[in-house]
């Protein structure tokens, strides 16, 4: 057995990590995103790309996976380092806000605009290189995901709906935006999508997901 099979033994059977090296692209590496890529490396995934133009502010701390240390670090560096050292995976960085540069791949969009949202929409629409989008949306303690594959008309079209402008989103107080937990369960949602899509198992469009009420809903395709 070599060195990758000792190391993810007691995932063998769920997914072997040489179905793990398809492209990932993360756009945003906040309270979401951080926690997703940590996921997603542990889990044995290697080619992942984070997008973020944002850098690490004391009240990033307690609600993303960070080092208090990294406080005034642009955020996809820290969490660079963090993965590598978490898992030794090198993944790419790029301190830039995503407005619609080109991608490919599996693209997880974690970031907090609508906007954003859109222009990864925009590229990822009917594209043959982004076989599927995963869309995670959280506010206070509630989450939305979304698993697309952009290229079926049919999903894509129920996707469009539920686009809408930064206007039109719900704005929180400050101090009831984010509470750890909650990111750290939308991750693992997140990383079962991507280890689904690996194993070419059926992917939920949508998920929503109440914590208060520990309520889960999924809209089956």
């Amino acid at each position: 057995m070599n060195d990758n099979q000792n190391r993810f033994l007691r995932q063998l059977d769920i997914v072997p990590p040489e179905k793990l090296g398809f492209p990932i692209t993360v756009i945003g590496a906040g309270a979401i995103g951080s926690a997703a890529v940590i996921a997603l490396a542990k889990m044995g995934c290697s080619d992942i790309t984070v997008w973020d133009a944002d850098t690490l502010e004391e009240v990033n701390i307690p609600n993303q996976l960070c080092l208090v240390s990294m406080i005034g670090v642009s955020k996809v560096e820290a969490l660079a380092k963090l993965v590598y050292e978490l898992t030794e995976v090198q993944i790419k960085w790029i301190r830039q806000r995503y407005i619609g540069q080109r991608l490919e791949g599996v693209v997880i969009v974690t970031a907090d605009n609508m906007a954003c949202r859109q222009n990864v929409w925009k590229r990822a629409r009917l594209n043959q290189k982004i076989p599927l989008v995963i869309d995670a949306r959280m506010g206070a303690e509630f989450a939305r995901i979304y698993a697309i594959h952009p290229t079926n008309v049919e999903e894509a079209d129920f996707y469009g709906q539920n686009l809408y402008s930064n206007i039109e989103a719900e704005h929180l107080p400050c101090s009831a935006r984010s509470i750890i937990y909650c990111p750290m369960v939308v991750a693992g949602f997140i990383s079962l999508l991507v280890k689904k899509y690996a194993v070419n198992q059926p992917l939920p469009k949508e998920i929503l997901i109440d914590l208060p009420n520990l309520l889960l809903q999924t809209e089956r395709r």
